[in-house]
Order: structure tokens, then C-alpha cells, then sequence
């Protein structure tokens, strides 16, 4: 019989993409999603998907009774402006919405819970980069206090119930079927807004820098996590691995590309910066490289080309 996994958040734009990859491994796959930002479009055909809430008494039996060995979980609160104006509403859905499936695990006898993590917001205003997984964790904004509260809760309920747990921090992920409504997209939002000959929007002086990893490269390590022979440790670090490229662009390198592989010269729009937001960031991936066997693939503008073509054919 195939391996049983259940991915939440499996018809938004990373996860989605997740379910691609498990259902091109040979995964037996069911996605999770509320609907709220993902499209039962996006599910790919032959994928049972439950409409559900992850705080919910139904996504906690479904972990629980779905036989399922592996639990991947992407449904999240994901904008930090939202975190900063509502840490209470961010902490409900990404803290207590995470623990509500983790019990559900215990109880169901799941193997391994892959997180999706942020190295893009854990690790604050790094004093290191690339940042490697054991730099301090000092984040700035609620929404990364909840993606870091999420790491202590997989690793303590793994402890106690036998699961193993893996979180993925990954950097600025962006690709096809990226909302450019979301103010996590900015990749999404500069090539939509280019297309459209609109000005794109620039926060701050666009000198702060992000590290841009393509989703199908995100999607590929999710599989690989969900196989790997992990070490045993302590620290909540030993089973962390960055998904990222390791390379720093700015907001006005990103801007520059887009109009390059768009053929648009951008007009640029200089905006207040925004709270909760970090300065630099890159992350280290030689640990995934190492231990997962993963490394990013696509690079920077073939990604950037992938998510133009989806906007001219799909969105």
C-alpha cells in the first residue's frame, strides 16, 4: 500500500505544490484547507480534500483517525502586518490551530509531522549571513513568535508522544499560483503590477534584502524530509533545516529583475516603512544539503519566468 499523508493548507500556493510532489512520489495524499486564501482548483484530481478549519474538532479527528504516516502541515496565518495589528488572532490560528493537529497526531499514531517554519522571520536581525539553523532566534514580528512557538510545541508533543518532527524554515518562497493579493508575495505582486503597467510599491529605501527560493524547490524538500534518517538531540535545531538559496537580493534588485524578465521598466513608488520588518536576510542551507540531500535548483529568473508565464496563461 502506498504512504498515507495528509497536508494542510494543500490547495494554497505552497501547499498545493506539496501535494504535487508527494502525489508524484507515490504518496497516497489528502489536503486539509479552509479555503479561506487556497482554491479547490488547485488540488490536484484523485486528492480527497477536507474543508476545515486546523482549529478545528474535525482537522484534529481527521489527523487522528486518517491512518495517516506522515503529517505535513502549511495551513498558516501568514502576513506579518496582520500579526502585528492582531497577535492574538496570529497566536489562535498558527500556535493553538498547530497544537489542535499535534494532538490529533499523538492520538492517530503519525510517524513524522513536517512544520513549515520561517527562517525569513526566527531568526530576526541576524548577526550572521548566510544564517545558519543554531543563530539565535530573536524575532521581530508576532507572526514569527508563532512560527517559532510552533518549533518548541512539535518538538516537546514529538517527545512526549513519539513522533518526530522536522520543521522547514524556509526563506521567501515564490512561484506559480502566488496570490498576488498577499502581502507575503512580493514577487508576485512586482510581476503581476509590471504586467498590468502599474508602479510598484517600495517600503522602507528597497535596500533591505530577501532571500527568494522557487516553491517547486520548497515542494521537494518537504518529500525528502518526510524519508530522511534523522539525528536525535536535545535542541530543537537538530531536526531545522533552512530551504532556501543562501543569496541576499533587495527589494530594488527584485524590482530590476521582474521588469528584466517581464521586458517592463518598473516605476517605482517609495512608501514608509513598515513595523515588524527585518533588515537582511539569507539563509545557509548546507545542513539540508548535508542531512536531506537537498539543494535549490531553480534559479532566480527561471523562477521569475515560471511565475510570468502562470500569470499570462492562469491567474
Amino acid at each position: 500500500m502506498a504512504r498515507r499523508v495528509l497536508v494542510t493548507g494543500g490547495a494554497g500556493f505552497i501547499g498545493s505544490h506539496i501535494v504535487e510532489a508527494y502525489q508524484a512520489a507515490g504518496w497516497d495524499v489528502t489536503a486539509l484547507d479552509d479555503l479561506s486564501r487556497g482554491k479547490a482548483s488547485q488540488v490536484p484530481k484523485g486528492v480527497p480534500l477536507i474543508t476545515a478549519d486546523i482549529r478545528s474538532d474535525l482537522a484534529r479527528d481527521t489527523v487522528a483517525t486518517g491512518g495517516f504516516e506522515v503529517l505535513n502541515h502549511h495551513a498558516a496565518q501568514i502576513d506579518v502586518r496582520f500579526s502585528v495589528e492582531r497577535p492574538s488572532a496570529d497566536a489562535d490560528i498558527n500556535i493553538s490551530g498547530f497544537v489542535n493537529l499535534l494532538e490529533g497526531a499523538a492520538r492517530g499514531g503519525v510517524r513524522r509531522v513536517v512544520f513549515a517554519s520561517s527562517g525569513g522571520v526566527v531568526y530576526g536581525n541576524p548577526d550572521v549571513i548566510p544564517t545558519p539553523e543554531s543563530a539565535p532566534k530573536r524575532p521581530v514580528s508576532p507572526y514569527g513568535v508563532s512560527k517559532l512557538a510552533g518549533e518548541h510545541y512539535l518538538r516537546a508533543l514529538g517527545d512526549l508522544h513519539g513522533f518526530e518532527g522536522v520543521a522547514l524554515r524556509y526563506a521567501n518562497v515564490c512561484g506559480p499560483r502566488q496570490d498576488p493579493k498577499s502581502e507575503a508575495g512580493v514577487v508576485s505582486i512586482f510581476v503581476s503590477r509590471l504586467l498590468a503597467s502599474q508602479p510598484l510599491a517600495v517600503f522602507g529605501d528597497g535596500t533591505q534584502t530577501r532571500d527568494y527560493v522557487s516553491v517547486l524547490d520548497v515542494a521537494r524538500a518537504s518529500v525528502l524530509a518526510s524519508n530522511a534518517a534523522l539525528a536525535n538531540g536535545e535542541d530543537h535545531d537538530t531536526r531545522a533545516f533552512n530551504i532556501a538559496t543562501g543569496v541576499e537580493r533587495s527589494v530594488l534588485e527584485l524590482a530590476e529583475a521582474a521588469g528584466r524578465v517581464t521586458g517592463r521598466r518598473p516605476e517605482l513608488r517609495m512608501e514608509a516603512a513598515r513595523s515588524g520588518e527585518i533588515l537582511r536576510s539569507a539563509l545557509d542551507v548546507h545542513k539540508a544539503a548535508e542531512v536531506l540531500g537537498w539543494r535549490p535548483e531553480v534559479s532566480f529568473d527561471d523562477g521569475l519566468a515560471m511565475l510570468m508565464d502562470w500569470f499570462r496563461t492562469e491567474a
